[in-house]
């Protein structure tokens, strides 16, 4: 019972850390584009006159001057105005100061990182050693990262370097930090490099044979970084497997409906983010139930 206590309130407390995980990361999402959209200026493509004033109090920030601000007016934001959830909910979803509409966007984000930071805490196989928990909080960290570009795809179809490339340095680590336990090495670094192919090589491959038309470059250091993280061949077929049931689960009723069509750009990344999350937390206990059917 004590034990049981224990886990719940550990829980709790990492929602609780995951919800201000979560702000981070929504601000997080906007400021990239907003420098996103500078540089697609400079560099002379096209950008969306709408979103470039929305998003210009952000593009004006510098290192030093950078503050949350309302996208709508612009007014820097307070203390209490960035309380994750409650600041929200205190307000209706609305600006304290020009009371537009915030929408749902940081929220859901912040829920959803509550909900991943709990989850991965009750579902984590073990926590003892200090190998173990080091390689937890480099997937807490992982999962930050994970938010961002599921966000940042999912409105704008890109994985950005900014993220992308930390996330693979992340896993790396954790990737190393998994030979440490390992009873054979040669194996372990076999099962990683196997995973690496399930979910980064076969995206090269198609991106090269599409010539980029079917999948973009981004999905393949995002496949990198997953498959590092999952580090073995099973897991990374599982969540290989989970992505493309999930977008058939999303792709077809919108096709049978019409609000859909053979051309319509559907990012693959939230997909595979989704798909490798779902296997990293529960892929052992499905393998298993899998290969008990067989046998």
């Amino acid at each position: 019972m004590i034990v049981l206590m224990e886990q719940i309130v550990i829980a709790v407390l990492l929602a609780v850390l995951g919800l201000c995980m979560g702000s981070f990361a929504g601000a997080t999402v906007w400021r990239l584009r907003a420098r996103q959209l500078v540089e697609d200026k400079a560099d002379g493509e096209k950008v969306d006159a709408d979103e470039y004033k929305t998003l210009q109090p952000l593009t004006k920030a510098t290192l030093a001057t950078d503050r949350s601000r309302c996208l709508h007016c612009g007014h820097e934001l307070k203390w209490y105005d960035l309380l994750p959830l409650a600041s929200w909910l205190s307000t209706g979803g609305r600006c304290r100061y020009c009371h537009e509409k915030i929408g749902l966007f940081e929220l859901l984000i912040e829920l959803g990182m509550a909900a991943f930071f709990a989850a991965s805490y009750l579902l984590w196989p073990e926590i003892v050693t200090p190998l173990d928990i080091a390689l937890f909080g480099l997937w807490l960290v992982s999962g930050v990262l994970l938010a961002i570009l599921f966000a940042y795809d999912t409105k704008w179809f890109l994985l950005p370097n900014q993220v992308v490339f930390p996330l693979i340095g992340v896993a790396a680590v954790a990737a190393v930090l998994r030979l440490f336990e390992a009873d054979d090495i040669a194996a372990t670094l076999l099962d990683q490099a196997a995973a690496i192919v399930i979910l980064s090589g076969l995206y090269l491959f198609l991106w090269y044979f599409s010539k980029g038309k079917w999948i973009g470059f981004g999905d393949v250091k995002l496949g990198l970084a997953l498959a590092l993280l999952l580090g073995n061949w099973q897991l990374a077929f599982l969540a290989l497997f989970l992505a493309n049931l999930i977008g058939c689960i999303v792709v077809i009723p919108g096709l049978l409906s019409g609000r859909m069509n053979r051309k319509t750009h559907v990012p693959f990344g939230p997909l595979l983010i989704v798909g490798a999350v779902a296997t990293m937390l529960v892929g052992q206990p499905i393998l298993q139930w899998y290969f008990a059917i067989l046998l």
